[in-house]
Formats: structure tokens, C-alpha cells, sequence
């Protein structure tokens, strides 16, 4: 990590930063570059192999209690030769607190974030543990794998598309599949063919500059029209993968059945909640969603894809039609 002031104008926007996964990540380091990172002039940032004071403020664990099992006298004489819980639970929080008492020495991983205290960077430990590591094991395996992380992620900088600003760093695409949505939803469309959406996404063809230079010969490329279908097509399949739409029927007239708005679908997927349900075998625990989407496309249609299933389940749980048991197991009353 170098630890080089950064140019004021190269460093992006604050509401930018979440972008960068390593924003939100604990990212291991050298304590020394967390002591010679840099603060950002937006907002200030810590960040370093040297010494860092760990703070962590202490809890009632650490608080030194009187034995139970030697003051409970004929209460603990009661359990003799069986199990005693109030022993254990004794021999547990001592266990606890042993792991929790630290010498110096020891060897221990933190993680908390880095804050800045008295003009002293220090760690705030929200995590804290011994580590047993009697022949250095664990300590040589993070030098090696420290270094990777550096130079894979850690010293990559963060690539922004050129047009993304702070109201919106959406790509064409992602701005037709938006459009198509916003539109399927205000309409309340139950089902469309590619042409009928097809205008809505011109402008973002229009608005793509245009680069020509005068004394170049123009070079072939695709035309406007080609540009839209391919959109258009690349959009369309988003939202089959998201389970948005889906083709009932797959043939040369492309009929895009819509999610949310398809009756028939909903009463499908329903109907075979209710009915398995009811058989011994899906009695107590549901309907597995593998199953479900099995008697779906046998009732209603083989291109009922699993993203499309889930969210007509979500549609109908919200409804109160169905009940999720468990992990992917669904039961109607």
C-alpha cells in the first residue's frame, strides 16, 4: 500500500467509495501502512508493520466471581455423581475468560476499524482471540498470503467508467434493463413482444457520442438500427436470467410473458403448493422448491426458469398465500 499523498483531484467522490469492495472488506495489512496511510481530505480515513495500540473495552467476563460449585454448599452436593449445570456453566466462563486474558507475548488476531485518537492511529478491537501457533504456522502462512492480497486487490486502484459521476455510474445496458422494468411496471404489462419496447431504449443510442475525425476515412461499424436490436436482445436476456420475464412458448414469434403481472402462473404455482401439500411426504416440511418448479413446468410451461419461480414465490409469501417452512420448502394452509 503506498503510502504517498494522494492528488486531491484524483481521488473519487466519497458516495463513490462503496464501489470498491475493499471499502467494505477488513482488509489484512502491515501495521506499518496503516501508520503511514494517508487521510482522505473528504472524510478522514485510517488505515498499516510497526506497533498500534489495540483498544477493546473490557466486559463482564472479566470480572472475577466467587466459585459456585464451593459456595453452593448442599446445593451442588445434590448432583453429586451426575451432571451438575451450574459446575459446568463455572468451568465454561473460566474456559471463556482464560481465552479472553491476554499476556504479553501471546500471539492474537484482531479486527476492529482504525481510528485516530490523541494524534495516534490505534485499532478498535471489535474482534479479538488467541491464536495457537506453537510452531509458527499460522504466522508465515499471513506474510504469504498478505503480499498477494496487496498486489491483487489492495494496490489495484479503483477503475471508474469515464462517464460515471455520483448520480449514476450505469452502463447502457444497465439503463435499458431499468427502462424496461420501469416500463413493464407502470403499464402493468402482462405480456410484450421485442418491438413494443424496442423505442424506449433509442435514446440511449442516440445520446453515444460520436467519434469522427476528418482526415481518417470512416471505418464500417454497426448501424444505429443494429446497435438497438443488440441492445435490445442483451436487456431482454438480463431479465430472463433475473427471472423478470420469461418465453412460455419458445418459437419465431417472441412472446415475453412478465413475472409479476401473469395470473396464470401465480395460480400454477399455487395450486401445486396447496395440493402437494396436503400429501403425506410433503406434510410436515413443504414442498422443496425443486419440486415445485418440477410440477410448474409440467403444468404450465418448460421454460419456467428457477429466478422466475422464486420470485413468484416471494410474491406469494408476501401475500400470505404460502408459508416458507424452511430453507427452500414452501407449504399452503
Amino acid at each position: 500500500m503506498q503510502p504517498a499523498t494522494m492528488d486531491p483531484a484524483e481521488e473519487p467522490p466519497s458516495m463513490l467509495w462503496g464501489l470498491d469492495p475493499i471499502f467494505c472488506a477488513f482488509a489484512r495489512m502491515y501495521v506499518r501502512d496503516i501508520l503511514q496511510m494517508t487521510e482522505s481530505i473528504q472524510v478522514p480515513v485510517d488505515d498499516g508493520t510497526g506497533v498500534i495500540n489495540c483498544l477493546c473495552w473490557k466486559n463482564d467476563l472479566f470480572k472475577e466471581e466467587a466459585d459456585p460449585t464451593k459456595s453452593g454448599g448442599k446445593h451442588s452436593d445434590g448432583a453429586q455423581g451426575g451432571f451438575n449445570p451450574v459446575a459446568e456453566l463455572a468451568l465454561l466462563r473460566q474456559a471463556q475468560q482464560s481465552r479472553c486474558r491476554l499476556e504479553i507475548g501471546e500471539l492474537l488476531r484482531v479486527r476492529g476499524p482504525v481510528k485516530t485518537s490523541r494524534q495516534q492511529r490505534e485499532i478498535m478491537a471489535s474482534t479479538f482471540y488467541k491464536v495457537n501457533d506453537p510452531v509458527m504456522a499460522v504466522q508465515i502462512a499471513l506474510m504469504m498470503e498478505v503480499p498477494q492480497l496487496y498486489r491483487q486487490c489492495y494496490d489495484k486502484p479503483l477503475q471508474l467508467q469515464p462517464n460515471a459521476t455520483g448520480d449514476s455510474a450505469l452502463s447502457s445496458l444497465s439503463k435499458a434493463t431499468n427502462i424496461i422494468k420501469e416500463f413493464l411496471k407502470q403499464k402493468s404489462v402482462t405480456r410484450f413482444r421485442p418491438y413494443d419496447v424496442q423505442d424506449l431504449l433509442q435514446p440511449l443510442i442516440s445520446s453515444q457520442p460520436q467519434t469522427a475525425s476528418a482526415d481518417l476515412e470512416p471505418v464500417a461499424g454497426p448501424s444505429a438500427c443494429q446497435q438497438l436490436r443488440q441492445l435490445l436482445k442483451e436487456a431482454l436476456q438480463i431479465l430472463q436470467d433475473e427471472g423478470v420475464v420469461y418465453r412460455k412458448v419458445k418459437s419465431q414469434d417472441e412472446v415475453y410473458q412478465v413475472t409479476a403481472h401473469n395470473t396464470d402462473l401465480l395460480i400454477a404455482v399455487k395450486d401445486v403448493i396447496r395440493e402437494d401439500s396436503q400429501r403425506e411426504k410433503y406434510a410436515e416440511k413443504g414442498c422443496h422448491i425443486l419440486h415445485i418448479l418440477s410440477a410448474v413446468r409440467q403444468r404450465h410451461s418448460l421454460n419456467v426458469s428457477k429466478a422466475t419461480l422464486e420470485l413468484v414465490l416471494k410474491s406469494l409469501e408476501c401475500n400470505s398465500d404460502i408459508v416458507s417452512t424452511s430453507d427452500d420448502h414452501y407449504t399452503a394452509f
